[in-house]
């Protein structure tokens, strides 16, 4: 950095073709248009094996954290580790370099951020870089970290894309423990001369699968090369396909690798498909939404253009709803989602952009508009239904 600072701061009438196993054949990225039968990945949860209760082995008091950080985590209603909690925190604490395989919603973000919050509080001058694939998934692991060091005086900057360069750059003048972004962003302030990574021994490749789709290693090896050698790093990712694996290789020296994930599709989401014609669709889908136990919806479809037209297409009916997508502007990208997760609208249409890492609390049907190009995202659209215990229903239109 050229300068640093310190500073204080049940559908009966649609249901069809009810219950298949998944094919994981449909696990390998393919682009959309080849043939997909959706049978082969749309089944019922109730035909699930459930999973054995998970028992963790340690308490939040075991990881001998500082007490307002363990204060903190109380009151956010942590009671006990999730499973990937348990097992992560004790080896980044070692400062192992660790891979986490896990599903989504199981507090991943916790497992990280946790350990590296009290890795800074023993060792102030510790500069961590958390990457994430989407500025939606940046901002919100930048929320959480705020809610986990509050009262901690332990500082971050949030560099996405989309957002106002100016206000990064005078963030980053100050020292801040924590810099979260997109990989992009990250490039384009080290280029500014604003960043300098030789500062960060610790860096968090979150979604890594995400970013691998997303065409972001490059970027990704780029900025890794400009750390220290000798560092520590965090891995996350859903899958753990070759191309992961080869990056782990890449980036990771002698990792501890966590697999914490229980069955794709938890029981606690309902699956089902509905027939519909291109033709009644719409229809269909307008049907469902003024149904009274569809109470807070995400709807998928596939390009920016769709979600938009049909985000108007059910506007123009008077159901309240707003859109997420590459084209909207970040702003409102932002309120349309806090908008959502408050309540204030009952519906968000939006593109994959949406589906992985983002916790959104309390929606109660996934609707996938146009199919999925693939297994993996299938699983993280309909993951964002069912979380913490509750119960959520994930229907996909199919013709």
């Amino acid at each position: 950095m050229n300068q640093r600072y310190s500073r204080g701061r049940s559908f009966n009438k649609f249901s069809a073709n009810r219950s298949r196993q998944f094919n994981r054949t449909t696990a390998s990225r393919r682009p959309f248009g080849q043939s997909i039968d959706p049978a082969k990945f749309i089944n019922k949860a109730v035909v699930v094996t459930q999973e054995d209760s998970f028992v963790p082995t340690n308490k939040f008091s075991d990881f001998n954290l500082n007490q307002k950080l363990l204060a903190n985590i109380m009151a956010k209603g942590y009671s006990t580790p999730t499973r990937i909690q348990d097992k992560v925190i004790p080896q980044i604490q070692k400062g192992l370099d660790v891979v986490g395989v896990a599903n989504t919603g199981t507090g991943k973000t916790g497992a990280f951020l946790i350990p590296l919050i009290e890795k800074v509080i023993k060792n102030p001058k510790e500069q961590i870089l958390i990457l994430a694939p989407t500025r939606e998934l940046a901002l919100q692991i930048n929320q959480e970290l705020k809610s986990f060091a509050r009262g901690i005086k332990i500082y971050s900057a949030c560099c996405v894309g989309g957002a106002s360069i100016y206000a990064q750059l005078h963030e980053l003048k100050y020292v801040n423990e924590f810099v979260i972004g997109t990989p992009g962003r990250i490039k384009d302030l080290i280029k500014r001369g604003v960043l300098n990574l030789s500062y960060f021994s610790t860096i968090v490749l979150d979604e890594a699968d995400r970013m691998l789709d997303m065409g972001f290693i490059n970027d990704t090896r780029e900025i890794i090369s400009l750390m220290p050698k000798i560092r520590h790093t965090l891995f996350f990712s859903a899958t753990m396909g070759k191309e992961v694996e080869s990056l782990v290789k890449e980036f990771l020296k002698n990792p501890t690798i966590i697999l914490a994930k229980t069955a794709e599709t938890p029981e606690s989401i309902e699956q089902d498909v509905i027939r519909v014609g291109s033709s009644d669709k719409i229809e269909i889908l307008y049907s469902l939404l003024i149904k009274e136990e569809f109470q807070k919806i995400l709807i998928f479809g596939r390009t920016k253009f769709s979600v938009e037209r049909l985000s108007k297409i059910l506007k123009s009916r008077g159901l309240s709803v707003e859109s997420i997508h590459g084209n909207k502007a970040h702003s409102k990208r932002q309120r349309a989602l806090e908008d959502f997760k408050k309540d204030t609208v009952k519906i968000l249409v939006a593109t994959d952009i949406a589906a992985r890492g983002l916790d959104i609390p309390e929606v109660s049907h996934v609707i996938n508009f146009d199919v999925p190009a693939t297994y993996e995202d299938y699983i993280h659209r309909i993951g964002r239904t069912g979380r913490a215990n509750k119960r959520g229903k994930a229907l996909t239109f199919v013709n």
